[in-house]
């Protein structure tokens, strides 16, 4: 298994023969308003530019998954570079009606979906009131019979479900967003530094950290949690991968991955309605 981080949550997964793009936020740097609302420190957003070379990483490109909708997840540029391509999108049942109004191929990802063991992990994006606001998150278990398995956790904080799943699941990596999110209202909206110690202890395995230094509401940054991290004993089993760096990982054994448990996929309601108005998707 192969992960290239490009930006923020954007990263190329490869997984056996299927090189996926997560989460494409494409714009150049400073192409859309910032996301902190309160508190002083709004800047345009994206913050940095991709990395040197990315679209030519990017032509080898074979399909496309969207954990959700928020544009520094999918933004405008996002969307057509994939419709130029042809792509096609692999997102949950909330969010496809949604996107192929957009004109994307979209394909409920699903278990037994791309050759693989798949199961979509309920998150919240936040607590209370805002959480639901920005609406229904779900991270994602891949595991490829040939490969090590990853848990995407997409944008989430620290739950019950988060650590069942781990457990559970055993993953042996898992790529979670360490900004620690805050939009100046409402608490975090990602992990917390604290919660993310907690996940790392609690990981099976290898952790990749992201979700760092491209966005004006993530005031975490990668020398700081490297500097805590260090300070846990957990560094050895932590990446804080630069823009534009390769991690490769191979399969720590060949015992069967664990299975993945049937949920129920449930389809766009009140709660989709609202985010997408709230977060302009």
């Amino acid at each position: 298994m192969k992960i290239r981080h490009l930006r923020n949550a954007t990263t190329l997964l490869t997984l056996g023969e299927h090189r996926l793009l997560v989460d494409p936020m494409l714009s150049e740097q400073g192409a859309f308003p910032g996301f902190k609302l309160f508190g002083g420190g709004r800047r345009p957003n994206p913050l940095v530019a991709l990395p040197p070379g990315t679209f030519a990483l990017l032509e080898g490109v074979t399909g496309v998954l969207v954990t959700h909708e928020h544009p520094d997840h999918l933004d405008s540029a996002g969307r057509r570079w994939i419709r130029e391509h042809g792509l096609p999108v692999w997102a949950r049942r909330v969010d496809a009606p949604n996107l192929r109004k957009k004109g994307l191929d979209v394909h409920e990802l699903e278990d037994g979906a791309l050759g693989m063991a798949v199961e979509f992990i309920p998150s919240r994006h936040g607590r209370g009131l805002l959480s639901w606001l920005l609406g229904s998150v779900s991270g994602y278990y891949l595991a490829h019979p040939d490969e090590p398995s990853v848990y995407l956790t997409s944008d989430a904080v620290l739950t019950d479900e988060v650590l069942e799943a781990v457990e559970r699941l055993q993953p042996d990596v898992i790529i979670a967003p360490a900004g620690a999110a805050n939009m100046g209202l409402g608490g975090d909206i990602l992990f917390s530094v604290d919660e993310l110690v907690t996940l790392v202890r609690r990981a099976p395995g290898r952790v990749v950290l992201n979700h760092l230094e491209a966005l004006d509401h993530c005031p975490t940054t990668r020398d700081g949690l490297r500097e805590r991290m260090k300070a846990e004993g957990l560094l050895a089993k932590v990446h804080i991968p630069e823009d534009g760096e390769e991690l490769h990982f191979e399969r720590p054994d060949t015992l069967p991955h664990p299975r993945p448990k049937a949920r129920a996929s449930k389809g766009p309601g009140l709660q989709k309605w609202v985010s997408a108005r709230l977060t302009g998707t």
